[in-house]
């Protein structure tokens, strides 16, 4: 046995005061979740900068990684001592294992089929269809790696309006997958543009492993030019700010698509957008949806 993980419910309030609590008394980590996961009850938490909204769970679980010889009654005595609470909540302890991260995080992420012809395959993975267009992308620091719904949707939207030799720009490329995934698609130029210099390393990266020229550059040296296809999955905050500098960059006759928006803020964006070209929405899935729209 290598570890301890303790677990405990408590509320919305109590629970980061708890986990700084826990660290302080020799917790290795300690973290938060939604204690009706998987249930009717669950509350998916959505923010983005700027939003207001109240993060956390009514019904919260905290739960600490401890060392094998630590003991958890009195850690969670300390640290409930240290918020001034009158006794300690009941707690669970089970051991955790030494195994091999590595391995078991890769295990978690599979090939992701996009479409009969578009798949993304993690590194360590053989490729379900070689001949379709596999793109190889492994989850790491930089968003977007397939897996989410606006990802999937934008996606989706390029594989239907790529064709040979367009342009493509991707603003707030994350991985660089959208961008990756048009040059692989057909388009003749791509770029891409990010605000974190690592997700724009991490973009150059994807792109070389997959055989892709791209040009990827960070706020600093912005991207000039006008593009056939724009797609922007960023999220709505940004999304209203930037709809200006988004809007110069498809040139006109050209197509605008953005993500990173929720069903209810769908109208807001499609008016903010109004000015420069007409949005309606493209595509749904979940919550989030893909808006589209042609610069007259």
């Amino acid at each position: 046995m290598a570890w301890l993980s303790v677990s405990f419910l408590t509320d919305a309030e109590c629970a980061e005061p708890m986990c700084d609590a826990l660290l302080e008394a020799g917790a290795l980590s300690a973290s938060i979740e939604d204690a009706d996961a998987g249930t009717p009850d669950e509350q998916p938490q959505f923010g983005e900068p700027g939003a207001i909204n109240t993060p956390g769970w009514a019904h919260s679980r905290v739960v600490a990684l401890l060392e094998a010889e630590a003991d958890p009654a009195a850690l969670l005595a300390a640290a409930c001592t240290n918020l001034g609470l009158p006794a300690v909540p009941a707690f669970a302890v089970e051991p955790v294992e030494e195994q091999n991260w590595v391995q078991l995080t890769q295990s978690q992420f599979d090939p992701i089929r996009v479409s009969d012809r578009l798949w993304i395959v993690p590194s360590w993975h053989e490729s379900p269809d070689p001949a379709a267009v596999n793109l190889i992308l492994d989850p790491g620091m930089a968003f977007g790696t397939g897996s989410h719904p606006t990802t999937r949707l934008c996606l989706e939207w390029l594989e239907r309006q790529v064709t040979p030799g367009c342009t493509v720009l991707d603003y707030g490329c994350g991985s660089g997958i959208l961008a990756i995934a048009a040059a692989r698609l057909g388009a003749a130029r791509v770029a891409g543009v990010d605000i974190d210099p690592q997700a724009v390393e991490a973009a150059r990266a994807n792109a070389e492993r997959n055989g892709v020229q791209a040009l990827f550059a960070d706020s600093a040296e912005p991207v000039a030019g006008e593009y056939d296809l724009v797609v922007a999955n960023i999220l709505a905050n940004p999304l209203r700010v930037l709809a200006p500098a988004i809007c110069a960059h498809v040139r006109p006759g050209g197509r605008l698509a953005l993500s990173g928006i929720l069903r209810e803020q769908a109208e807001e964006i499609i008016g903010i957008y109004a000015p420069w070209l007409p949005l309606s929405v493209a595509d749904v899935r979940e919550d989030w949806v893909c808006l589209a729209g042609t610069r007259p």
